[in-house]
């Protein structure tokens, strides 16, 4: 699908287009930036599909002055299926089964040992998106993986005499106390911190037992945050 020649998400085409040749710059591919094949998944994801076939000279997705007319090869034919495979992996990753996010699948060669024009061979369409999917998940392995956690922006308001138990809880749960203020004319403190949503529920409930309703938190989800944690670390030692 051609990318609306409307702005999206407070950026115009070639806002957006300048600053994703900015995150693209490390990718090995010329002109990578007019070889993208899909945006994924839903095809306005965070993941990107990029076409570096020898030879295959694909209509880009961005608006064109031009209207030429290209001579396609048969890789058209089941580029859809190509994508769909591709939709697939992102949409389901092999970590947990959870969605990729900020991952670019370069396609490097197309070879095929049968005419894909003969009637006879058209249903191994749906060979290739299983195919397709099983190989984005597989490279996807061969780079050092991350998962992601999401985070809630957590604001709470506390008197001096709790904010120990306040820390207490949020480090129990695995928040980040990001400041603390003391509000001007009052005897209250205001703690802005993060915590990760599997660790909120139940939270407000233990913050105002623990304080004995001197504490008020108030939670809004903010960001995906990387774990630094490898997840296919094994721990080899008792202690670890």
């Amino acid at each position: 699908a051609v990318v609306s020649t409307q702005s999206t998400g407070g950026f115009k085409i070639e806002e957006f287009k300048l600053l994703l040749e900015e995150y693209l710059e490390g990718i090995p591919v010329e002109e990578c930036i007019e070889k993208i094949m899909c945006f994924g998944p839903h095809k306005n994801g965070p993941n990107i599909l990029i076409n570096n076939i020898a030879g295959y000279d694909r209509p880009v997705i961005w608006p064109r002055s031009d209207s030429e007319n290209r001579d396609l090869s048969t890789l058209w034919d089941f580029e859809g299926s190509v994508i769909r495979g591709f939709e697939l992996a992102v949409s389901s990753g092999p970590l947990c089964e959870e969605p990729m996010s900020a991952v670019a699948f370069v396609v490097s060669e197309w070879t095929g040992a049968i005419d894909y024009r003969e009637k006879e061979v058209r249903p191994v369409s749906g060979q290739i998106v299983s195919t397709v999917k099983e190989c984005c998940r597989q490279s996807f392995l061969k780079q050092p993986c991350r998962l992601m956690v999401a985070m809630y922006q957590c604001e709470i308001q506390a008197t001096a005499e709790v904010l120990g138990r306040v820390y207490g809880v949020l480090a129990k749960r695995h928040g980040r106390v990001l400041s603390e203020e003391l509000k001007e004319g009052s005897g209250t403190f205001l703690i802005a911190a993060v915590l990760p949503v599997a660790e909120s529920l139940g939270f407000a409930e233990e913050i105002r037992k623990k304080t004995s309703g001197f504490a008020m938190p108030q939670l809004v989800f903010s960001h995906w945050e990387t774990l630094q944690e490898d997840p296919f670390w094994v721990p080899t030692t008792e202690e670890e």
